[in-house]
C-alpha cells in the first residue's frame, strides 16, 4: 500500500510518501520494517498560505519524480482535532492561519482516505518505530522484566509545548498502547522553584496570563533570556541581540548558550531545562507514568547535552513526598526529529 504521512508544526511541515507492507513481523522485527520511504520533503509552513497548496505542491512533484499515486493517508497537526457530524476529521493549526477538512483534502487529491490526528499523538505512535539509538536514557528508572504496560507519557517543546498519553489497551500479553492527545502546553506555569516564580512576575508585567508555552517553547527561552537580560543588564551580549533581532531569537540563544558556559544564555538554557524537568515531572505525576517519560520535540535533541546535567534529573524528581517514585520513572530524550512523521505513517498503514 501506497501511504502518505505528515507532520505540520508552527515553523516546518513534513510530508513523506512511504510504501507500507502489511505482512506479519518476522521474530525480533518492529513495525517499522513494515515501511519504505519512498519520496519526502521538509517545507517552511510559514511560506504557504493553505496546506493544501502545499499538499498539491509536494503530490505533483512525487508523480513528477515517477512515484506511485498514494491511496491514504496520516497528518500529524499542531493543534486540537475536532470530529464532525458525520465523523470527519478537522483541525486548526494553532501557530498558523491552516485549517484542515480531512474528507475535503482526500476528495480533491484523490485518496482512499485522510486522517488528522494531534501531533504529539503522531510522536507518542512514532515511537515504537525508534531504533534503539535514536532515543537516550536519561533515567533508568524500574522497569519489571518483560516490559510494562503502565501509562507513559510524552512531551516536547518546540514552536510550541506538545504533550500526550499512552494508556495500554487490551490484555497484558496482548494488547497495544492507545494514544491519548493533549493541549496541555496551554495550561497555566507553575513555577517550581523561586526563579521561576519570579520569571513569572516578570512576564505577568507583560501579559495577564503564562501558559506552560509561554516559557517552554522557542518563544519561551526567548522570555527566560530576555527575564535574565533585564535581572541583570551588565551581562547583555550585544553580539546576542543583533542576532536575536536579525534571525531566529531562540536559536540564536541555544547556539550561545551552548558555546560560552558562563554566558547569560547559558543560564537561560540552565532554567528552561529546569522548567522542562519540572513540567515533565507534573505531566508523570499527574498520569502515573511509571511505564515512562519520553522528551521530544525539536529543540532537546539540539540542546541534549543540558539534559545530561544534575539539573535536568534533580528538578525532575523534586516532587515532596513522591520523590522516590520519581526516581523509578525511566526517562528517554528522543533524538529523531522525524519521530512524529514515523507516527503518522504508522497511523496511515495500520488503520
Amino acid at each position: 500500500m501506497i501511504i502518505l504521512a505528515g507532520d505540520i508544526g508552527g515553523t516546518k511541515t513534513w510530508l513523506q510518501i512511504a510504501d507500507y507492507s502489511p505482512a506479519p513481523l518476522a521474530k525480533n522485527s518492529s513495525a517499522k520494517d513494515n515501511f519504505s520511504v519512498l519520496f519526502e520533503r521538509r517545507y517552511v509552513s510559514a511560506e504557504y498560505a493553505h496546506f493544501d497548496v502545499l499538499l498539491q505542491e509536494f503530490l505533483q512533484t512525487a508523480q513528477q519524480e515517477g512515484f506511485p499515486p498514494v491511496e491514504q493517508g496520516c497528518i500529524g497537526v499542531a493543534g486540537p482535532v475536532a470530529k464532525s457530524l458525520t465523523g470527519n476529521d478537522i483541525a486548526n493549526v494553532t501557530n498558523l492561519p491552516w485549517q484542515l477538512d480531512a474528507q475535503q483534502l482526500a476528495a480533491q487529491h484523490q485518496l482512499h482516505h485522510l486522517y488528522l490526528i494531534n501531533d504529539f499523538q503522531a510522536v507518542a505512535f512514532g515511537l515504537e518505530m525508534l531504533a534503539a539509538d535514536e532515543t537516550v536514557l536519561l533515567q533508568k528508572g524500574d522497569v519489571p522484566t518483560g516490559g510494562t504496560t503502565a501509562p507513559k507519557v510524552v512531551i516536547g517543546a518546540g514552536t510550541g509545548l506538545g504533550q500526550a498519553l499512552l494508556v495500554w489497551h487490551g490484555e497484558t500479553n496482548d494488547g497495544h498502547y492507545e494514544v491519548i492527545p493533549s493541549e496541555g502546553g496551554h495550561g497555566d506555569f507553575a513555577p517550581g522553584s523561586d526563579e521561576q516564580r519570579k520569571l513569572l512576575s516578570f512576564l505577568v508585567k507583560q501579559q495577564a496570563r503564562v501558559s506552560v508555552e509561554d516559557v517552554l517553547s522557542g518563544r519561551g527561552l526567548v522570555n527566560i533570556y530576555r527575564y535574565l537580560a533585564d535581572k541583570y543588564p551588565a551581562d547583555v551580549n550585544e553580539t546576542l541581540n543583533a542576532a536575536m533581532a536579525n534571525g531566529d531569537a531562540a536559536a540564536a540563544v541555544g547556539e550561545a548558550g551552548l558555546s560560552a558556559a558562563d554566558s547569560l544564555a547559558s543560564r537561560a538554557l540552565d532554567l528552561f531545562v529546569a522548567i522542562y524537568a519540572t513540567q515533565a515531572g507534573n505531566l508523570a505525576l499527574t498520569c502515573m507514568a511509571t511505564g515512562g517519560v519520553y522528551i521530544a520535540g525539536g529543540i532537546a535533541a539540539k540542546i541534549q547535552d543540558c539534559f545530561t546535567r544534575e539539573t535536568f534529573l534533580a528538578a525532575f524528581q523534586d516532587k515532596g513526598p513522591m520523590q522516590p517514585m520519581m526516581k523509578t520513572i525511566p526517562v528517554k530524550l528522543v533524538l529523531n526529529p522525524q519521530v512524529g512523521l514515523k507516527g503518522a505513517a504508522l497511523v496511515a498503514g495500520q488503520r
